[in-house]
C-alpha cells in the first residue's frame, strides 16, 4: 500500500471520503492516546538559546584566531543536530490514536505526524484484546478482529498499556454479558 493511503478504504489520507462508520450517538468508551512530550515548543526555544550561548562562549576568547575558525564548523554542526532533533520530537508528538467503542462497533483511528490516517473497525463481540509478553516490547497491546491484528498504544509505557488493557477488557466483557 503506498504511503498516504488508508489501509481499509484505499482512499487518500487527506481526501474527504465520507466515513461509513461515523456515528452521532455517544460511545460507551472513548480514549485518545498521545505520546508523552516533556519538551514543549517554548522549552525547545529556550534550550536552543541556551545552547547557542554555551557554544558561543569558547569562541569569545578565541575571536579572530585560526582556532576559532577550526571550532566553528563543529559548533554549528552540534547546534544544527540539536535543532533537527527538537523539530523531529515536536513532529512525532503529533501522533494520536483514537479508540471508540459502541455496543456494535469498535473503531481505532491512528493519525500519524506526516498526515497519514489509518483506520480499523470491527464488531466488539468478536474482538480479542491481547497483552503479549513474547513481543519485542514489554506489555505489547493488540486488538484482533475483522481479520486483522493491530497494535494499540505502542508509545505508551508498559503500565499505561496494562491499564488500558484492563479497562478495555472490562468494557468488552460488560457488552458481551449485556451489562453497560
Amino acid at each position: 500500500m503506498p504511503p498516504g493511503r488508508d489501509r481499509n478504504t484505499g482512499a487518500d489520507a487527506g481526501a474527504s471520503v465520507p466515513d461509513p462508520f461515523r456515528r452521532s450517538d455517544p460511545p460507551l468508551m472513548a480514549v485518545t492516546l498521545r505520546p508523552n512530550r516533556s519538551l514543549t515548543p517554548a522549552m525547545g526555544t529556550w534550550l536552543m538559546a541556551l545552547l547557542a550561548a554555551g557554544l558561543a562562549a569558547p569562541l569569545v576568547g578565541l575571536a579572530g584566531t585560526k582556532a576559532a575558525w577550526g571550532m566553528l564548523p563543529f559548533l554549528i554542526a552540534a547546534f544544527a543536530a540539536l535543532y533537527l532533533a527538537i523539530r523531529r520530537n515536536q513532529r512525532d508528538g503529533q501522533l494520536s490514536e483514537e479508540l471508540k467503542l459502541w455496543d456494535d462497533l469498535i473503531t481505532v483511528v491512528r493519525r500519524e505526524p506526516r498526515g497519514r490516517v489509518l483506520t480499523w473497525h470491527a464488531n466488539p463481540f468478536w474482538v480479542r484484546v491481547r497483552l503479549r509478553s513474547d513481543a519485542p516490547v514489554e506489555s505489547y497491546l493488540t486488538l484482533q478482529g475483522n481479520g486483522r491484528e493491530i497494535e494499540l498504544g505502542a508509545f505508551l509505557s508498559p503500565g499505561e498499556r496494562e491499564a488500558l488493557c484492563r479497562d478495555l477488557k472490562a468494557t468488552l466483557a460488560g457488552l458481551r454479558t449485556g451489562v453497560e
